[in-house]
């Protein structure tokens, strides 16, 4: 019988102790970012030891990147037919995230720690990367097909549509209307010939 097949107490016990650190590591999360985010408070408000919970996260960086992946689902990749629609549906995608309470409290937090913390850049570049991989799909496939030249710069059309919305959440201050978003990936196509 290999270890697969082997499901007993023990292994029932690992199952909920490593569930009950995670829902925890999850709601501090979005209760307030990394702000007081540690093993030792993560132990306190779960009941899980502080051994039990570095037995599978060897340090504070592994807990929060496993806590974070569980927080953000990939973005859809859109199969709407025509360039300005698939585009505009992942940017509308991404400003209804800006603004949930998870990704107000987290992502400044993170972006902050990550000017100091090694592990905690390498998870800000993953998650961003993660996010942006769906437009850099959308806009390849319309190089792919011809509506956009195969000289587009992805990184740069992904950069103006992620600019203004960034700057509008955490700067401005302003709610980002679907109008706005619309301005937005508008002028970004306008910018980049047709191909």
């Amino acid at each position: 019988m290999n270890s697969e097949e082997k499901s007993g107490p023990a292994d029932e016990r690992v199952r909920r102790s490593k569930d009950a650190v995670l829902a925890t590591a999850y709601e501090m999360l979005s209760e307030s970012g990394l702000g007081g985010f540690s093993i030792d408070a993560v132990s306190r408000r779960s009941g899980v030891a502080k051994m039990t919970i570095y037995r599978h996260w060897p340090s504070r960086a592994a807990l929060l990147l496993d806590a974070c992946s569980r927080m953000t689902s990939p973005l859809e990749i859109p199969q709407t037919g025509a360039l300005r629609s698939d585009v505009l549906q992942v940017a509308m995608a991404v400003a209804d995230r800006m603004q949930s309470k998870r990704w107000s409290s987290l992502l400044p937090s993170v972006i902050d720690a990550a000017e100091r913390d090694p592990e905690v850049a390498a998870l800000h570049a993953r998650q961003q990367a993660a996010m942006m991989e769906t437009f850099r799909i959308v806009i390849e496939r319309a190089k792919a097909s011809g509506e956009l030249p195969a000289e587009a710069d992805t990184t740069a059309m992904v950069a103006m549509i992620m600019g203004p919305l960034v700057y509008r959440r955490w700067f401005s201050r302003e709610k980002i209307e679907p109008a706005f978003v619309e301005t937005v990936v508008d002028s970004v196509l306008r910018a980049t010939p047709a191909g």
